[in-house]
């Protein structure tokens, strides 16, 4: 009974590793999708019927069509040929296809897993959990492209920020729990202490929701310069004391200003977190800190080269991918200090 135990366990550790993988892709497709204006080229919610992409010119026709009867076609794009829709239609295809993969690659051995019975109650409330957030997930993502289809050129910052903050919330649960499994260990998420790596970690979120902010208004096409915003470290064009907040989140400048503020607030939580490592003597985990502040160093210069690169799509690609590292470094960290 115990060997049969131990076994579970190695597929229990291959299978959540294989979809921290699949997300981490997930987020990386879904990143380039945006990146590359692709996101509205699929104007139906297909959850069967697009499981294939067209295979005959009439079919392409028809969904060439549609995407006509959008503004993001009628304002940005009226002049785009057939072909070049092709590319766009093939980046968000792969996205839905993926997300369909990842669903049936965790529900199947979750299943299976039930009825094997290696689970106990807890963690089959945490495991059908995330299978909720996979499902919610899959709806927000129709919910956030259905935003740019009747009158605006995109979709909503607000949706599009939501869409990913989930994402990084199911891949911090499937994070969490490889550790507990790999450690052989049953630590709860987001245990009480350390605390100062808790915060560290919700402001990362928040930082993650200002940057789906940043990407969804454009926000980076203008400021392209650091540290300062043009002349000043705050920008000119704001008047803090006669904006609404609804306004503030809505506007270019104020949402720059307050990502890169973030990252400063991060910079120094991060340093605090370290000397306090230092001072209560924990060396042991020293290596551990010095991979968060390493990926949360190579970050901040992948915003820095983004910005002023005039949003090159590598590097906006790459500081996307990055902030998943920085994401499994940090819960990694806090593992080992719970």
């Amino acid at each position: 009974m115990e060997t049969n135990k131990i076994s579970y366990n190695f597929f229990v550790r291959i299978w959540l590793l294989t979809m921290i993988i699949l997300v981490f892709l997930m987020i990386m497709i879904g990143g380039l999708t945006r990146l590359t204006d692709s996101g509205l080229s699929i104007t139906e919610w297909e959850l069967f019927e697009g499981i294939l992409p067209p295979l005959t010119k009439d079919k392409w026709i028809i969904y060439f069509n549609l995407y006509k009867e959008i503004p993001q076609f009628k304002l940005v794009n009226s002049l785009m040929t057939l072909e070049e829709f092709k590319v766009i239609f093939y980046w968000e295809y792969f996205h839905r296809l993926f997300g369909r993969i990842i669903g049936l690659v965790y529900l199947i051995p979750l299943v299976i897993f039930t009825f094997a019975g290696i689970f106990n109650k807890k963690s089959l409330t945490i495991f059908y959990f995330i299978f909720f957030l996979i499902l919610l997930q899959g709806i927000i993502g129709w919910y956030m492209v259905e935003s740019g289809l009747t009158t605006n050129t995109s979709v909503s910052h607000y949706r599009l920020s939501l869409h990913l903050l989930i994402a990084f919330i199911i891949i911090s649960f499937l994070i969490w729990n490889y550790l507990n499994y790999r450690n052989n260990e049953k630590k709860i998420f987001f245990s009480n202490k350390p605390k100062l790596l808790k915060i560290l970690f919700l402001l990362i979120l928040f930082q993650i929701v200002i940057g789906a902010f940043v990407s969804g208004l454009d926000a980076g096409l203008i400021y392209q310069t650091w540290p300062k915003m043009n002349l000043s470290y705050f920008p000119d064009d704001i008047k803090l004391l006669e904006s609404s907040l609804i306004n503030l989140f809505n506007n270019q400048s104020f949402v720059q200003f307050l990502h890169r503020t973030t990252a400063y607030l991060i910079i120094l939580l991060s340093l605090l977190i370290g000397i306090k490592l230092f001072l209560e003597k924990n060396k042991k985990y020293l290596n551990n800190y010095l991979a968060v502040f390493f990926v949360l160093a190579i970050q901040v210069f992948l915003g820095i080269f983004t910005l002023i690169s005039g949003l090159n799509l590598y590097l906006a690609s790459l500081h996307q991918i990055t902030s998943v590292i920085l994401v499994f470094t940090i819960l990694n960290l806090n593992h080992k200090l719970s």
